[in-house]
């Protein structure tokens, strides 16, 4: 090595030397070796990868900084431990290059070595996107990761090699420091503190920013952590050597001035991490759909604040261990809602433990309790009481989110209990929603209202209606002025008589929106008009008729004007089995308290029976949840609902699944819909769709061990439940964002194309792989080994299984009478001709529906049943079921509000495994063993090539 060659090149050749070195001897491939078999037993037997059924490589990273230390330790602990006992450090300190290119040289030369131990390892990551949806955002920040980590801990080794000349101690001295810079921040250490001393601590730790970048986010705080955390240890390596030139016991201002540089470069190194704690985040964020970032729905939220929002965080000092890590990730997203807000979010953090003031607000006025967790340590159990709690206020209007409003607890064994917030962005934004949605309601409907309104009342002149109707035409007019004088110009208002012109009015709008003629009874000859719309733009709602009063009038315009409003809760009418009369139901072991909760959470629930053949006036939609034998008035209530412009959901299909006695068994059902589905162009076969894409079936099998008898779960392949990811529709929002959905006991649906007026569009699909079976035996069916013995057809295609329907559906009662006419005529008959009647009723039939009407079709009736979920999503890793999600999806689509669903899919953590045979995963399992170990081969032949290589030249030029 010359003296006089540039500073990159000297490094370059120390750095290839070392590399040489290493694979000179068997120490390159015993860490390559080791570090590669260490990562596939972890990944596949003690992280279980195939059992936790999730697409990502996140169990290959977690055990990193424990692994790196130990490997790195020893690749480092000879590096200068043996140029002093050979006595070649005596070269080092005389040849004419700066020392510190030595030490970068040998520190890059042991991270290549680490990158080369990285690529064996990339089988790993390709196997997995081969079995699912991989995500490879967090893949490629974890070998960053890992990369900043490793050479933090080889810079700590060549820190500590330069201090001793013997190579074990040089092991355990490293091994030692790398392990308090991990182990500072676990919580065997922070459990002993509050969480601001705790975050203190983590900020120290290599372990908790390494577990932030491997999620995919790369924060420039934690690459400078690392780049400093390198450059603190090499400044100490190039001080450690240059202090050997010294003469014992001098102290000349030379070796002053290299004190001080030395001390102050490490000062400024480590003080620049304090510093940049203090300045906004600047982060990228890897990960597809950016789930940890603030997404432009939740901005859409902050758009509509007219002032401040207040989020104050309740946190405690001391809370319990698996809590406190979540809270820095909480005021960190908060933080960014702060910012992206552009100060219409103000956040704070309080202890209301410190401050008592502060505490009686919270237990008084906001109903925030302490909540008493139970923590132990090596010594002592105890009960602490703390908060953790977020409190979102605008103007009067607030909510409280707990923690159980906010995290997710995912139990892999009885002692292995991780807790992560659940989809935090998406429980927070929607808590926004719903206090500025009450702030909203007690305010005026038009201020969020974007476009003009128009009321159009299509009402014969007084001469032609009864006398209630003309004095209730009177009472609209009045309130309908009322409203217009404070609609800010929003809101323009027409009565029309469609008589007038030779009836030339009533022409057109039974043409374009169906309206006939109404009567009071069967066979009344009087005849009139008296339907009330809201228009904006092409989309018309019909305000419905209940019971001609003003104050129901005024209610019902209400809700038709907040259709049109942005940022108002919307009310969901949900018929279900249990609230319904269908007579001999048999079948009332279905259940749907997740999806009322789901619901719930960010619309008001209507229970629906539609006894009265009419469905509530203030429901924005109608959702048929597995529906049973409905009778005429019933479906002439969800037939005229759709005419009116709504939105029609039902899941429904020929049959129902029956949990009882440990025995699952299928049964025939009546919908009720079947002619009215098949009159609007759609029909569900009777016959159940099979698919070698299926989702596993969870059994009890008991077998012997030891004369014991052990009863253990087995997942087996079972056809009926349809794994469905390729025939999720891409363009459209209900799906495109779902990854994957388990449909269990589907059956095809058939589109016979029959009216052109109406958008037909597939939004569930099976693959072609798929066969259907008459059979109503659903148990799962086990061979002599306790495999799976389906057989599928000869025959296998696609199938239709979820479908949405839009444009001008035609009435299913436009030829016939409508069923309301003859209840009228018999409750006549039952009055006994008493005059003094005091209800007073009129029908009429809406022949077809405005543009604006949606009608969605999934074919199964157990979908979201509680039980059913319970095995669909026994192999899910999420706290929010896809097929819940796809009907709370449907609803926020059909109502356009697509800003939650939008969150909602970012936080879809549900990446799972394609369903395959216990014999293909060992095929995968072992094809990676193979792999890594022909990767290494390839690597010690190549080795020997250029060894050899080398030497012919070496030989070559002694020839010369």
């Amino acid at each position: 090595m010359q003296p006089n060659q540039s500073a990159p090149f000297n490094v370059m050749r120390i750095a290839n030397k070392e590399i040489a070195l290493f694979f000179a001897s068997p120490i390159a491939y015993l860490f390559i070796g080791a570090f590669a078999a260490i990562t596939l037993f972890v990944f596949f037997w003690f992280e279980a990868f195939f059992a936790r059924n999730i697409a990502d490589v996140r169990p290959m990273f977690e055990w990193m900084p424990l692994l790196l230390i130990l490997l790195c330790s020893t690749l480092t602990m000879r590096l200068w431990s043996e140029e002093k006992r050979t006595g070649t450090i005596e070269h080092v300190h005389t040849i004419g290059v700066p020392l510190w290119q030595f030490v970068i040289g040998k520190f890059l030369g042991c991270l290549m070595l680490l990158a080369i131990a990285l690529v064996v390892t990339l089988p790993l990551p390709i196997s997995v996107s081969f079995l699912g949806d991989l995500d490879w955002g967090p893949v490629f920040s974890g070998y960053l990761a890992v990369l900043l980590l490793g050479g933090a801990y080889i810079a700590i080794g060549l820190a500590v090699s330069a201090k001793s000349d013997n190579q074990i101690v040089s092991l355990i001295s490293a091994s030692i420091v790398s392990g308090i810079f991990y182990f500072i921040g676990s919580g065997l250490v922070t459990d002993f503190f509050g969480h601001n001393m705790a975050e203190f601590l983590r900020q120290l730790s290599t372990g908790a920013r390494f577990d932030d970048i491997t999620r995919g986010v790369i924060d420039f705080r934690d690459l400078y952590y690392y780049l400093s955390l390198i450059g603190i240890f090499l400044s100490l390596n190039t001080f450690f050597l240059e202090k050997e030139r010294w003469v014992s016991n001098s102290s000349s201002n030379k070796h002053k001035s290299w004190r001080v540089l030395s001390g102050l470069l490490c000062i400024n190194l480590l003080a620049a991490n304090i510093w940049l704690n203090h300045l906004p985040q600047l982060r990228l964020d890897t990960t597809q759909g950016q789930q940890y970032s603030i997404s432009s729905a939740s901005e859409g939220y902050f758009a509509q604040l007219q002032e401040p929002l207040l989020i104050r965080g309740y946190f405690s000092e001391k809370t319990h261990p698996l809590l406190a890590p979540l809270v820095p990730q909480l005021k960190d997203l908060l933080e960014e809602y702060q910012v992206a807000s552009k100060g219409r979010i103000r956040v704070e953090f309080v202890d209301p433990q410190k401050d008592a003031e502060m505490e009686q607000e919270a237990n008084t006025r906001f109903n925030i309790k302490p909540m008493p967790f139970q923590i132990a340590d090596r010594y002592q159990a105890s009960i602490v009481s703390s908060y953790f709690n977020l409190l979102l206020q605008y103007g009067d209007e607030y909510k409280v989110l707990g923690f159980q409003d906010l995290i997710e607890v995912n139990a892999r064994a009885e002692s292995d209990v991780e807790v992560v917030l659940r989809n935090p962005e998406h429980d927070i934004t929607r808590a926004i929603k719903t206090v500025l949605q009450s702030y909203q309601t007690a305010g005026n409907l038009f201020e969020t209202v974007k476009q003009p309104l128009l009321f159009k009342a299509y009402v014969s002149n007084d001469e032609r209606l009864p006398e209630q109707l003309a004095t209730f035409k009177a009472a609209i007019k009045s309130q309908v002025e009322k409203v217009k004088a404070s609609a800010f110009g929003k809101l323009s208002v027409e009565f029309i008589e469609p008589e007038a012109n030779e009836f030339a009015v009533a022409k057109q709008i039974e043409n374009e929106l169906g309206f006939q003629p109404m009567a009071t009874s069967l066979f009344s000859d009087q005849q009139f008009y008296f339907y009330l719309t809201l228009e904006q733009g092409e989309n018309i709602v019909q305000i419905p008729l209940d019971d001609f009063s003003e104050s129901q009038f005024a209610k019902n315009f209400s809700a038709a004007i907040k259709r049109f409003a942005k940022g108002f809760t919307k009310n969901v009418a949900l018929v279900t089995p249990q609230n319904s009369d269908y007579g001999s139901y048999a079948f009332s072991q279905a259940q749907y308290r997740q999806l009322k909760q789901m619901l719930g959470a960010e619309q008001n629930i209507i229970d629906e029976d539609l006894k009265s053949g009419e469905v509530s006036g203030e429901a924005d939609i109608l959702l048929l949840a597995s529906p049973r034998e409905l009778n005429e008035k019933q479906l002439f209530a969800i037939d005229q609902f759709l005419m009116k412009g709504g939105t029609v959901i039902a899941f429904t299909s020929p049959y129902s699944a029956s949990f009882s006695a440990n025995r699952l068994s299928m049964n025939k059902v009546n919908s009720g819909l079947e002619n009215w589905l098949e009159h609007h162009g759609l029909s569900i076969e009777s016959n159940l769709v099979m698919d070698n894409s299926n989702a596993a079936f969870p059994i009890p099998v008991t077998r012997s061990v030891g004369g014991f008898q052990i009863q253990e779960m087995r997942m087996l392949d079972y056809p009926y439940f349809l794994d469905i990811r390729e025939g999720l529709n891409p363009d459209n929002l209900i799906t495109s964002q779902l990854g994957q959905l388990t449909l269990p006991w589907a059956s095809p649906i058939v589109i016979s194309d029959t009216n052109k007026n109406i958008t037909y569009t597939p939004l569930i699909s099976s693959s072609n792989q798929a066969w259907t079976s008459e059979s109503l035996d659903i148990m799962p069916k086990v061979n002599a080994q306790g495999e799976s013995s389906y057989k599928p057809s000869e025959l296998t295609t696609q199938y239709e299984l979820a479908v949405m329907a839009q444009g001008k559906f035609t009435s299913y009662f436009e030829n016939k009478d409508s069923p309301l006419l003859s209840d009228i005529k018999e409750k006549e008959e039952s009055d006994d001709n008493n005059a003094s009647t005091e209800s007073f009723d009129v029908s009429s039939v809406i022949k077809h529906a405005a543009n604006s009407a949606k009608l969605i079709l999934i074919s199964s009736n157990d979908l979201v049943d509680d039980n059913v979920l319970s095995l669909t999503n026994a192999t899910s890793q999420s706290n929010y079921p896809t097929s819940l999600q796809l009907i709370v999806n449907a609803v926020d689509w059909s109502l356009e509000d697509s800003a939650l669903l939008s969150i909602r899919s970012r936080g879809n953590f549900n990446r799972t495994l394609l369903p395959i045979s216990h014999n293909q995963q060992l095929l995968w399992e072992y094809g990676n063993y193979i792999l890594a170990s022909l990767m290494l081969v390839i690597l010690m032949v190549y080795q020997r090539f250029r060894k050899r290589r080398k030497q012919m030249q070496y030989l070559t030029w002694l020839t010369q």
